[in-house]
């Protein structure tokens, strides 16, 4: 039986463009794509079809909820949450997860200093617009095939809150990631 949030009439957007072929590999016997929609059907935000146009989206008067299909396991839950608080807060609300890797600085090109993961975030599903947002903004889908880019233009423009996403919402750049995904949100059998 389906859960059901108490949320805000949303319009939802799966993010297909510029990801390769693989929002189609398979997790738990579904497409990514297929997964990232069911996600946002779950929450209660309506998907709306491939290909619609920033317009449409703009003449709807509703928030829009940016899911990549490449963080396909995002909980429904986590996407409700991140709804209500943008459009309860009017803020742009991005979904996030913690660095684990090490990463470097590159100067003249030659590496240097490590940075503090602390101080890092990589993001992730979902990003959620309220509709005063929605209706500053002309997206076409060249706009929305680099999150981590849209999320630095958001923040220069609009209020953004990051939110910590749960480990399930990761994203993934390969089938082995996929595979790493796929266990941990496999359900145990008992």
């Amino acid at each position: 039986m389906p859960m059901e949030y108490d949320v805000p009439d949303a319009l939802g957007v799966v993010l297909v463009d510029d990801r390769g072929s693989l929002p189609f590999a398979l997790i738990h016997g579904e497409a990514l794509v297929a997964a990232a929609a069911w996600s946002l059907g779950e929450s209660g935000i309506t998907p709306v079809d491939l290909g619609t146009q920033w317009a449409g989206l703009v003449d709807s008067g509703e928030p829009v909820v940016l899911h990549d299909v490449l963080c396909p396991m995002t909980p429904p839950s986590f996407l409700a949450e991140c709804l209500i608080d943008a459009v309860e807060h009017q803020h742009v609300v991005i979904g996030v997860r913690p660095v684990s890797d090490t990463v470097k600085q590159v100067v003249d090109g030659f590496v240097g200093a490590t940075l503090d993961r602390d101080d890092l975030v990589r993001v992730c599903s979902p990003i959620v617009l309220p509709p005063a947002v929605v209706a500053g903004l002309d997206l076409g889908p060249e706009d929305l095939s680099d999150l981590a880019a849209l999320a630095a233009m958001l923040r220069d423009r609009y209020p953004v809150r990051l939110r910590e996403a749960p480990p399930e919402a990761r994203r993934v750049d390969s089938p082995d990631d996929v595979a790493v995904l796929e266990a941990l949100t496999a359900v145990s059998q008992g």
